[in-house]
């Protein structure tokens, strides 16, 4: 069962797998790419980007140039190439957090990230696209630094799927709970070959119930034009059923379980 690909060139031209440095070492070309980038012109600038600063599965946040371009791009007039490079950086802290030789990078670019998350919110009141609007939200809670699970959160609710696996350490069956224009409900089974699979409803969060990040993302949603995504994410901060053993459970709980 494959997921939704992002909308708009700015996010989808990151690699989906590590790749290799496109060629030449150093500096020079990580300049090169993020002149490139910051253009606004060429959609395969930021591809480049992306597979230039993957070593290895994770991303290089060492080269004090990129969280310094990215910033100035993200103030910039071109919306795609703000948004663009606030996913990127979102990312490059979000890493940075991850490993102990550079958990100070938040602090130490304090100033500009605090900048970015000005822009974030800009750009998100402005943003009409559903998948873009979803992306830029993920960036500034990644901007933000209060949860690792940000990319996993969003990216279900773009693709209009979770893929987990059953709580029960005696059942561990996976679950694909569905959020999209196929319905709400949660199955066992591959859905996107036949209509008729298995499937248990999902119970939504009620709104007024929603508290903590669920209630802040739901009425940012609401705030900004999403009706569409704020439903969504109560299904997301809901609960949903092991078609296996019937077990309940929470589909944020589980997210971040995977997440780790």
């Amino acid at each position: 069962m494959t997921t939704a690909s992002p909308g708009s060139p700015a996010f989808s031209d990151r690699p989906a797998s590590p790749g290799s440095p496109v060629g030449g070492t150093g500096s020079g070309r990580l300049a090169a790419l993020l002149d490139r980038a910051a253009t606004g012109r060429e959609d395969q600038a930021w591809s480049d980007l992306w597979t230039e600063l993957f070593h290895n599965g994770t991303l290089n946040v060492s080269d004090p140039l990129a969280m310094t371009a990215l910033s100035d791009m993200a103030r910039g007039d071109d919306t795609r190439t703000a948004a663009a490079a606030l996913h990127l950086a979102g990312a490059l802290l979000v890493q940075a957090d991850q490993r102990h030789e550079t958990r100070d990078l938040r602090s130490r670019r304090a100033s500009e990230v605090a900048r970015m998350v000005t822009s974030a919110g800009r750009l998100r009141r402005t943003t009409t696209d559903r998948s873009d609007y979803c992306y830029l939200l993920e960036a500034l809670l990644d901007l933000e630094g209060d949860i690792l699970w940000a990319e996993d959160l969003f990216w279900g609710i773009v693709g209009e799927e979770y893929e987990l696996d059953c709580p029960d350490p005696e059942c561990l069956a996976p679950v694909w709970v569905v959020v999209g224009e196929r319905g709400f409900f949660s199955t066992d089974q591959d859905y996107a070959l036949s209509d008729d699979v298995q499937t248990l409803p999902l119970h939504p969060a009620a709104p007024g119930a929603l508290d903590g990040l669920g209630r802040r993302l739901y009425d940012m949603a609401l705030t900004d034009g999403h009706a569409e995504v704020a439903n969504a994410l109560t299904y997301a901060f809901g609960e949903a059923a092991c078609p296996t053993c019937g077990a309940r459970f929470s589909v944020a709980g589980r997210i971040t379980a995977r997440t780790g």
